[in-house]
């Protein structure tokens, strides 16, 4: 790969990062008003039926088109075109009939599905989320040839636009129930429905870019059937499982809460209510997992085992800044929203139900924040397989945690459920990243006196408000969101003003962030001249 195309593919794959953290801010954003509009059986159908299409997703947007890329790339190197009939129609093919199994499945067993979750009116939802798959085929494959020519833009694009078009329609189906007196079961098919529509939106961006380009040719050579098919199970379906840290969390509620929750003495409603309330915790930690995370995964398009053995003394400064930068931050986004989580439950869903539960999920953020950055490294070394069974083990850990801490201790029991399958993943990814760098040495570099005085700092700063002005701020919902935007971001600033001060970076770190000019005069204080 030549300079040209090197710059070409990271400036491309920073494009794709931008669109996914503008989508996940779109994905977390919307489900605060569909609780608010529906309540927390409304947002509880709707969590109930989210996993399934978000594994879709997953296998459109990251998983498939990975695999289909790799192919691209690897085909072009071996002197072969983009042919139409061996290369697109059989991909096709096999992308279809892998997505189509995973469709009848879920359309033919969506009545055992519902009743393993413990609601059969879940039944028709179900079916109509099995059509989500069928979908994955169309979008995957150009994704991924776009993607293999080292163009981001029609990814990222139909990213964007396909998330778009499902939060309006779910926005909309939220409204309608609200206001029309529909049942809330409606809120579950129109996700599914959303669904849907978000993919053909995309399809619709794609195809236009293959009416622009039209990148394929007629070119004919023996179909290498075995070769797809190797390709789009192990890297395709292993790449995707690598996104869907929290999504497999989720799944695992989907499964286990409601019977867990019945078994510890709820009724069918009350259970339902129960994991409404639990649920409110996802967009929070989506959100929290995307400020700790997100610097470090811009970094993955320079990261590869090419470069940690030819500039070993480079590569190693350049991994441990992206890991401390997300440490500090998922510490200080997990410090920040435990402190001030009474006031945003209040403010975000209406009451403070279930927040000491919710408390202890929110330490999720900072073992996803962390986990995800530290397997984002090893996958860039290779080690995709590896990091995809860590996910798995979390899953299981997960599921037999709910069924068994759940019946005992109700929703609390499944948060604890959460932080001890998190923690796992967390120990094994940061064992196996230890075991390939051993020169990392992170801890040695955490400066936990920074650490500790701009924790202090802000709790300090957010406990005093809190005395100052918290009768004020529950006047009303407006002047509680003033108050706690002002908090968050005031106390967010301390948080990093210590760091800074305290040398929690080097500087060489610190000119890593854009605008780092700026960081580099906190950082030295009255000596920036010296």
């Amino acid at each position: 790969m030549n300079e040209n195309e090197t710059n070409k593919l990271v400036k491309g794959a920073l494009l794709l990062m931008l669109a996914g953290l503008i989508s996940k801010v779109l994905s977390a954003g919307y489900r605060v008003p569909l609780q608010n509009l529906t309540g927390d059986i409304g947002f509880y159908i709707y969590q109930q039926v989210y996993p399934i299409l978000g594994i879709a997703m997953m296998l459109a947007l990251y998983g498939f088109p990975s695999a289909v890329s790799k192919m691209t790339v690897e085909l072009k190197a071996a002197g072969k075109s983009l042919s139409l009939h061996s290369f697109y129609i059989p991909v096709f093919l096999l992308l279809l009939a892998l997505n189509g199994a995973i469709f009848l499945f879920l359309f033919w067993n969506a009545d055992s599905i519902a009743g393993l979750v413990g609601d059969v009116q879940l039944t028709y939802t179900y079916r109509l989320a099995a059509f989500a798959f069928l979908l994955v085929p169309f979008s995957a494959l150009l994704r991924g040839v776009y993607q293999g020519t080292y163009e981001m833009k029609p990814s990222a694009y139909s990213q964007v636009i396909e998330q778009l078009v499902r939060v309006c329609i779910i926005i909309a189906a939220a409204i309608y129930v609200a206001f029309g007196n529909h049942s809330l079961y409606v809120i579950g098919q129109a996700a599914a429905i959303a669904s849907i529509c978000g993919s053909c939106a995309a399809i619709v961006i794609l195809g236009i870019y293959v009416a622009k380009r039209r990148p394929c040719s007629r070119e004919r050579y023996e179909i290498p059937w075995k070769y797809y098919v190797r390709t789009l199970l192990i890297l395709g379906l292993v790449a995707a499982l690598n996104h869907m840290v929290l999504l497999v969390i989720q799944f695992a509620d989907a499964f286990t809460l409601i019977p867990g929750l019945r078994e510890y003495g709820l009724s069918k409603i009350e259970a339902m209510e129960a994991k409404g309330i639990f649920d409110r915790g996802q967009p929070l930690i989506q959100l929290g997992t995307v400020l700790g995370s997100s610097f470090a995964l811009a970094l993955l398009p320079s990261i590869s085992k090419q470069k940690l053995k030819g500039d070993p003394s480079t590569f190693y400064p350049y991994i441990r800044g992206a890991m401390l930068f997300s440490f500090y931050l998922a510490i200080g986004a997990t410090i920040g929203l435990i402190a001030i989580f009474p006031e945003a439950n209040r403010l975000l869903f209406q009451d403070e139900s279930g927040t000491q539960a919710l408390q202890l999920l929110v330490l999720a953020i900072f073992l996803c924040s962390v986990a995800i950055t530290a397997a984002s490294i090893l996958q860039g070394l290779g080690h995709i397989k590896r990091t995809a069974g860590f996910i798995l083990v979390a899953f299981f850990v997960k599921w037999i945690g709910n069924q068994l801490l759940v019946p005992l201790w109700g929703i609390a029991g499944s948060a604890m459920a959460t932080v001890v399958s998190l923690l796992i993943f967390f120990t094994l990814v940061m064992y196996e990243l230890r075991r390939k760098l051993p020169e990392l040495r992170l801890l040695k570099r955490v400066r936990f006196r920074a650490l500790i005085l701009g924790s202090v700092s802000m709790l300090v700063f957010i406990a005093l408000m809190d005395w100052l002005f918290s009768a004020q701020a529950s006047a009303s919902r407006i002047a509680l969101l003033i108050y706690i935007v002002f908090i968050a971001v005031i106390g967010g600033v301390i948080f990093i003003i210590c760091l800074l001060r305290f040398r929690a970076f080097t500087k060489e770190e610190l000119r890593m962030l854009p605008k780092s000019e700026l960081f580099i005069r906190f950082y030295k204080g009255r000596n920036y001249d010296e």
